[in-house]
């Protein structure tokens, strides 16, 4: 009994010492056989390496840039609201051109029209705001398109490749003088079609995917800096039309000679 089970124990060690030696030579077995696969692909293979890399780096920046603290953030509304109610445009105008965000600089390009004109209607000073909006809504849309262009264009490439892989499979067949050169020929240019497209689709369908993300993102910021802009115009407009009344009793006519300044355009 105990020589049975030395020699169980001693098969039982030697298989796990078989299969740990295994386990440990897959990985550069893989590694050799991706990188085997990749150098078939041919020549497609390195414009679609490089829009790899362009989608991956695009993907990682607009996980750090899109955000709704980049658009609008509380603090910012919070701020901006203390000043407006304190009548302090030219320090909100200071403090928006301190932050970096798409509400900052609504903000601040209606608040400098806003003092440069001051005889403009308040109907004048909700168009520059709109515009301005409308810019930033427009530049945060346009970025994430990049997304979508690769998506489309990482699968064309890999089609490309695909077309020069059935060339070459095509040209050996003519050219090929031995049944097994010409079947090997034709392995060699049907395996560079496949793997060109298999990466075109590869690099194409996560861009789309994360495009897709991005987008419904962008949108919903873009909803928040709308109902941010327009919370904030009306509480500008609200605020001035207060002072009117403020300022014109503050003058009298034994103070001006008889005469009222033009508070049209306060």
């Amino acid at each position: 009994m105990k020589c049975f089970s030395f020699t169980t124990a001693a098969m039982f060690c030697g298989a796990t010492a078989a299969i740990a030696q295994e386990t440990s030579g897959a990985e550069p077995v893989m590694q050799t056989k991706f990188l085997e696969i990749i150098q078939a692909g041919g020549v497609m293979m390195f414009p679609l390496a490089l829009i790899s890399v362009i989608g991956g780096v695009l993907v990682l920046l607009y996980l750090l840039t899109i955000r709704r603290n980049a658009v609008v953030s509380d603090r910012f509304m919070n701020a901006a609201e203390a000043m407006i109610r304190k009548r302090d445009y030219l320090g909100l105008a200071a403090y928006c051109h301190r932050q970096n965000e798409s509400m900052a600089r609504v903000t601040q390009k209606t608040l400098d029209f806003f003092t440069k004109y001051p005889s403009s209607s308040f109907g004048d000073v909700r168009e520059v705001a709109e515009a301005e909006g409308s810019r930033q809504a427009g530049l945060l849309s346009s970025r994430i398109t990049y997304l979508a262009d690769i998506g489309s264009i990482a699968p064309m490439v890999g089609l490309l490749g695909t077309v020069l892989g059935m060339i070459k499979s095509f040209m050996e067949i003519a050219g090929g003088d031995i049944q097994g050169v010409r079947q090997m020929g034709l392995a060699e240019g049907v395996s560079e079609a496949l793997i060109t497209t298999a990466a075109g689709l590869v690099i194409g369908i996560p861009a789309l995917v994360f495009y897709s993300l991005f987008r419904g993102r962008v949108q919903k910021y873009i909803a928040e800096l709308e109902a941010a802009s327009t919370h904030l115009m009306a509480l500008l407009h609200t605020q001035v039309e207060h002072q009117k009344p403020a300022e014109r009793e503050s003058y009298t006519p034994s103070q001006l000679g008889g005469e009222r300044p033009d508070l049209h355009g306060i």
